[in-house]
């Protein structure tokens, strides 16, 4: 694999070695606009005549908000060239959130791309240059097309250093306020030099980016591609999700949890389990089902497939191993790079995140909080000393905040987050994530959070798949109590769950509820409804609806 200093110099590269190999595949409504790496180039370079125009200097901060799609990876190397460093924003925050990190972030100007309701967001952002565009239908401020049209390429690139930053990625935050977390150039190429070979990925592979370009797994796994002279490819909506997935049959393929048993649960909608379960002791119909099967999902052609964000449960990785697929589970944050825990195929051990990756080093507090070291750890949070001294130990280590076990063989379990345990009115501290990965088995639970704090005994919060909405009350309660029923069998006494309350709504970004890569908001879920637990707990049905 070829070795670059930075994003900038990769996209070069390929700029000059591959002009005419597509790059970025963006579908429309009625079309699909295909940019090669020459072409992509050109608009880049122009835009970042632009911003030169426009008054922007080297060390600037530029904000980028926007959905996954073309122009994203544009605009981003357009502020690379004028040698600025990025703010991107998640395209779901409301108004409030981005006024928050725009302020803080100290952004000049911001980019303004493929969004769902920007109406809704223009009024946070301040007294600012903004550049929208309007092939997604923005229309704020200077306009993209229109400065492309305008000015010719820059032609002087900046040279960069491992120690220069890069990007500055505010946290979604479960809990609390977002933090600028401070990554440099040198950060987002160790994590590309260790990823590809780790992964045995080719070059010019296909890649499928649609998880949040915000969030710093999309933003390393687009970076690994970039170095490898990828073509990507972007979803046109949710609505078409499916299908854009299943053309481009990505080469790489990353979901969080939600994602996978979302896909499980849309297989089993057409072929209910049982009559799956006949198909696959077939032997002639097992290859065929397969084959089809992950063709269907887009993974046909995947060489590897990994979870992360969230523990994703055992029998969810079992269920897709019938299918032929093998999901490697990985482990990382935003303050470590990603560069700490991966499953591989050859060496992959369901239950747990795997093995430290090259360059990672792991070790357990005494009170078993998960501490990271490597080559790429956060700069810091910016203009956060204080925040930032308290998360790293006296010898250099990241202290996680999630706590683990690591067995004889090295693989590292998550057993929960710190901030996630609580304490019953009995005094006793319950940490809920492994509870929550059993009920996960439950093919009609969407979501799940325990809780239990003030109350004798935890209590389920539960969301509905489609295939438990699909069930009568009866048999929707059955099925909840033999869940409960098998967890209280694995669990200490004080641990043992006392009621499932199925919830009346969803739990999303739009609500707040959950985080942009779809972790729930434990504090937000519990503040709404920690009012009524006394009451939950009280009433003589085990399976109680909100």
């Amino acid at each position: 694999m070829q070795k670059f200093h930075s994003p900038l110099e990769a996209f070069l590269y390929w700029e000059t070695n591959t002009p005419d190999l597509i790059f970025l595949k963006q579908p429309l409504k009625d079309k699909t606009v295909n940019y090669t790496y020459r072409e992509a180039g050109i608009e880049a370079r122009k835009m970042a005549s632009a911003l030169k125009e426009m008054g922007f200097v080297a060390g600037d901060h530029i904000a980028l908000m926007s959905k996954n799609c073309a122009h994203w990876i544009m605009a981003d190397l357009a502020i690379m060239m004028v040698n600025c460093i990025s703010i991107p924003i998640y395209p779901t925050l409301n108004a409030d959130t981005i006024k928050l990190i725009l302020d803080h972030s100290e952004s000049k100007g911001i980019i303004i791309g493929k969004l769902d309701n920007y109406e809704s967001q223009k009024s946070g952002i301040p007294d600012i240059p903004k550049i929208s565009i309007s092939l997604y239908g923005e229309n704020d401020g200077m306009i993209w097309e229109d400065l492309v049209e305008k000015n010719t390429p820059l032609e002087d690139m900046p040279s960069k250093n491992s120690e220069d930053l890069h990007t500055i990625i505010y946290t979604s935050g479960t809990t609390g306020r977002p933090k600028g977390v401070m990554h440099t150039v040198g950060n987002f190429m160790e994590s590309t030099h260790v990823f590809p070979e780790l992964f045995k990925i080719p070059n010019h592979l296909r890649m499928f980016s649609y998880l949040p370009l915000a969030h710093v797994a999309e933003r390393l796994i687009f970076n690994t591609g970039i170095s490898l002279g990828a073509t990507v490819y972007f979803t046109h909506s949710l609505e078409t999700f499916a299908k854009d997935l299943e053309d481009a049959q990505p080469h790489l393929f990353f979901a969080v949890p939600r994602i996978w048993t979302k896909f499980r649960e849309k297989i089993l909608e057409a072929i209910p389990q049982k009559k799956l379960k006949t198909l696959l002791k077939i032997p002639i119909l097992n290859t065929i089902i397969k084959s089809k099967l992950q063709k269907k999902l887009g993974l046909k052609e995947a060489r590897f497939i990994c979870s992360a964000a969230a523990p994703l449960s055992s029998d969810v990785i079992i269920w897709f191993k019938k299918i032929g697929l093998i999901i490697c589970q990985g482990y990382g944050m935003t303050e470590d790079g990603c560069v700490s825990h991966f499953n591989l195929p050859d060496a992959n051990k369901i239950g747990t995140v795997g093995k430290t990756v090259p360059g990672a080093k792991v070790k357990l507090s005494s009170e078993g909080e998960i501490c990271i070291k490597n080559n790429c750890l956060m700069k810091g949070y910016f203009k956060e000393p204080e925040m930032t001294a308290s998360v790293f130990d006296d010898e250099g280590y990241l202290k996680t905040g999630d706590m683990g076990e690591l067995d004889h063989d090295g693989y590292l379990t998550i057993t929960g987050r710190i901030k996630d345990q609580f304490k019953t009115d009995k005094g006793k501290y319950i940490s809920p994530s492994y509870m929550e990965l059993l009920a996960s088995k439950n093919t009609n639970i969407e979501q799940i959070c325990i809780v239990g704090t003030g109350i004798p005994q935890p209590i389920a919060l539960v969301t509905l798949s489609g295939l438990g909405e699909a069930l009568t009350k009866d048999a929707l309660c059955a099925s909840l109590e033999e869940t409960i029923g098998n967890i209280n069998e694995e669990v200490e006494k004080h641990e043992k769950i006392e009621k499932v309350v199925v919830m009346k709504e969803d739990w999303n970004v739009d609500n707040g509820l959950t985080t942009a890569s779809l972790k729930i908001k434990r504090n937000a879920i519990e503040r709404i409804h920690q009012p009524y637990y006394k009451q939950w707990f009280e009433g003589s049905d085990k399976v109680i609806f909100e």
